[in-house]
């Protein structure tokens, strides 16, 4: 499996399908999504880090929960970020490091606007080829 994420169609909020080999790949793909549809992270360098750590009860509760953080550390403080390590993850918590850099206007472009993180529709799910997510973002 080569790639990452895809986006699929979604009445007026943007889906997208995410994959990993193991499931901390897959939430570390997820959140690579999240900000890669944000703007573009080939020019946000990792200057800054943060632990997340977040709670949940199941895989789904836990992956929205997990991705509810790391956009509140853009919209809330306004840092992008770029890199995602799973430091530990059982079905009811997840510990994280997360880095990034601050929003500067000047070197940064927002492609798309996400505000939210929803529930609708949220899948993680053990394949034959390894671990599939989906996942509605408001937009």
């Amino acid at each position: 499996m080569s790639a990452r994420y895809t986006i699929f169609d979604h009445t007026a909020d943007l889906g997208v399908e995410i994959y990993g080999k193991t499931l901390p790949e897959l939430f570390a793909n997820a959140a690579f999504a999240l900000f890669d549809i944000i703007t573009d992270l080939r020019i946000v360098r990792t200057t800054e880090e943060r632990q997340v750590v977040v709670d949940g009860e199941g895989w789904e509760d836990l992956f929205v929960n997990y991705l509810r953080e790391i956009l509140y550390l853009f919209n809330g403080g306004g840092l992008l970020l770029k890199e995602f390590s799973i430091m530990k993850m059982d079905p009811n918590h997840l510990e994280a490091q997360v880095s990034g850099e601050p929003f500067d206007p000047a070197k940064h472009r927002i492609n798309m606007e996400i505000k939210a993180v929803t529930y609708h529709q949220v899948t993680v799910r053990n394949t034959s080829e390894g671990w599939t997510g989906r996942v509605i973002f408001d937009v």
